[in-house]
C-alpha cells in the first residue's frame, strides 16, 4: 500500500475519481442540519484544494480570510466563493478565484478531480476542486481578502491525533452541530467546512 507521500498526481486523479462513483458511507462527512437552519436553496460556490510538494512531501495550501470580510473572517480558508454568471463549471470558479486571491494563474494547475458537493452552515452548497500547483510560486494576495497564505503536511493532517471534534452552538431553538477542529500549525486552526474537505479528501487517498 501506498503512503501519502508517495502518491503520484496521477493515483490521486484515479482515487478522486473512484471515490466519486462509491457511495460508501465512509466517505460522508455531511454535518446533519437542523430542519429550518436553512432558508431556501443553497448558493453555488466552489472551492480550490491545492496540492504541492515541498521536496517528497505532499502540503495543502491554505489561506486566512481577513477580519473584514462580512462571511468567515478571520478563518483558515482554501481559495474559493461563489458562482459567477460566467462560470462554465466548478473548476472555472475554483480557478478564477484561486487566481483573484493569491495570484495563481489557471494555467499553473493540474485539475485533478473533485469531491462531492458539501453544504455549509450558511447555505451554500460547495464543490472542492483538487489541482497540483507549482511550488514555490509568486503570491499576490487581494489584501482585502486574504490576509495570510501557508501550507499544513498531508501526513499531519492525516493522523488523527492532530484532530477533534467540537460541539458548535447555533442560535436557539437549533441544538448544537459537531464541527471538526485541527490543533494549532502555525498558529493557524483549521476547522469547519474546510476541515471536513479536508478530512474527505484524506479518507479518497487512503482508500
Amino acid at each position: 500500500m501506498k503512503t501519502l507521500n508517495s502518491l503520484t498526481a496521477i493515483d490521486i486523479a484515479s482515487l478522486l475519481a473512484g471515490a466519486n462513483q462509491s457511495s460508501s458511507d465512509d466517505l460522508n462527512f455531511e454535518v446533519p442540519f437542523p430542519s429550518g437552519l436553512h432558508q431556501g436553496e443553497p448558493r453555488s460556490a466552489a472551492v480550490l484544494i491545492p496540492l504541492l510538494r515541498k521536496g517528497n512531501v505532499w502540503h495543502v495550501l491554505l489561506t486566512r480570510r481577513t477580519d473584514t470580510l462580512p462571511e468567515h473572517s478571520g478563518q483558515v480558508a482554501f481559495p474559493g466563493g461563489r458562482v459567477e454568471s460566467g462560470d462554465i463549471n466548478p473548476e472555472d470558479t475554483a480557478l478564477r478565484e484561486a487566481r483573484e486571491e493569491i495570484g495563481l494563474k489557471p494555467t499553473d494547475v493540474q485539475v485533478l478531480g473533485r469531491l462531492n458537493d458539501f453544504v455549509t452552515i450558511t447555505n451554500y452548497r460547495v464543490t472542492p476542486v483538487v489541482g497540483v500547483i507549482p511550488w514555490p510560486f509568486s503570491l499576490h494576495l487581494e489584501k482585502r481578502e486574504v490576509s495570510r497564505v501557508f501550507t499544513i503536511p498531508l501526513e499531519w493532517l492525516a493522523d488523527p491525533a492532530n484532530r477533534e471534534e467540537q460541539l458548535r452552538s447555533l442560535p436557539p431553538p437549533y441544538p448544537p452541530v459537531t464541527v471538526i477542529y485541527f490543533h494549532p500549525y502555525d498558529n493557524e486552526i483549521l476547522w469547519g467546512a474546510s476541515a471536513r474537505f479536508t478530512v474527505t479528501l484524506l479518507k479518497i487517498l487512503s482508500l
